[in-house]
Parts: C-alpha cells; structure tokens; sequence
C-alpha cells in the first residue's frame, strides 16, 4: 500500500464513526488517542500507525482490516479481464474494497443456502435462467432479466440451465446504506 492509499484510510473512519453515532470525543474516549489527532485522520492530514489504527478500530467496533477494505481506494479505474479467475462458476467483477460488490455466476449453481444481506442488490441474467425464492414467493428469470432485491430480503436462487450466467451487484457489506426514516 503506498502513502497515499494508506492516507485514505480517513474517510472510511468518518463513515464508521458516523454509523454509529459516535462523536469525535466519544471514539477519542474509546482509544485514548486525541480528538485533534482523529480528526486529523480523519481528514487524511495524518496518517495513523498501525498501533494507532488499531486503537480507532477497537473503539469504532470494528477491525483494521475491515477499516482498510471500507476505505476510499486511490485509484479510480480498475479493469477486470474476463479471464481473472475466482472460485469454480464465481468470479469477481470489480475488486478491492469498493463500495459496490460485483460477481459473475457462470453454470447450473445451486448453493441450497437462504442469503439475507444489509444492502441493496441487483440480479441481472445474461445468459440461461434462475428461479428465485424471495420474500415467500417464487420467481423464474431469464435472460436479460433483472430482480432487485433491497437490503434485509432472505432470499435464495439457483440457476436452472447450463450455461447460465448470473451478475449480481450489491452495495458492498461494509457500507451503511440502510434507510434511516428518522432523519
């Protein structure tokens, strides 16, 4: 990671602190660091120390890892050739910690599992078909159909034909994209 990634560590604090509700003085609290130092962090005029880091996760309930995975990535292009690979049927269309989430299914996939994730998702069938179970009810999709599904929804697919291949695009798990009615 160079210095200027890891400077952007910054604003994925922000968020987390926000999501939480967390004033400056309140995470300042939490890691006995300083409010001037966060703050500075937090708008990528310092650059924290690894222990330090640590310290600020602890206190915002999280990881360094999860902390470097939120945070803003510098580069703002990143090209995803077909032949990238992944998992056998699965593969990654967009990488890093970004704040979309993308996978390509290819093939007649059926995991048997109920997925539930915070975030909104989109389902887009390029090729072949899926029956979805969501929310109770059932839904074949075929190609060039698109199933949206908000965050919270347990729901479960398979694809039905060979060859069937499946984008699915989410707003990444790290992210709070969740919809507040109270502000």
């Amino acid at each position: 990671m160079d210095d200027k990634e890891a400077l952007r560590v910054g604003a994925a604090v922000r968020r987390r602190r926000r999501s939480l509700g967390l004033t400056l003085a309140a995470v300042a609290d939490r890691s006995g660091l300083s409010v001037p130092f966060l703050s500075q962090v937090e708008n990528e005029r310092a650059r924290p120390s690894a222990r330090s880091l640590e310290r600020v996760a602890g206190a915002l309930e999280t990881t360094t890892t999860a902390l470097h995975a939120a945070a803003d990535s510098a580069r703002t292009v990143d090209v995803v050739r077909a032949d990238a690979g992944g998992g056998p049927g699965v593969r990654r269309v967009a990488r890093g910690g970004h704040q979309l989430h993308a996978k390509e299914y290819t093939g007649e996939l059926d995991t048997g599992r109920e997925y539930q994730h915070r975030n909104d998702e989109v389902m887009y069938i390029a090729d072949g078909s899926v029956e979805v179970e969501a929310e109770g009810r059932a839904y074949r999709l075929e190609r060039g159909d698109t199933l949206y599904l908000s965050g919270g929804v347990r729901h479960r697919w398979r694809a039905t034909e060979p060859g069937t291949r499946i984008l699915v695009v989410a707003v990444a798990e790290h992210i709070d994209a969740t919809f507040d009615t109270r502000r």
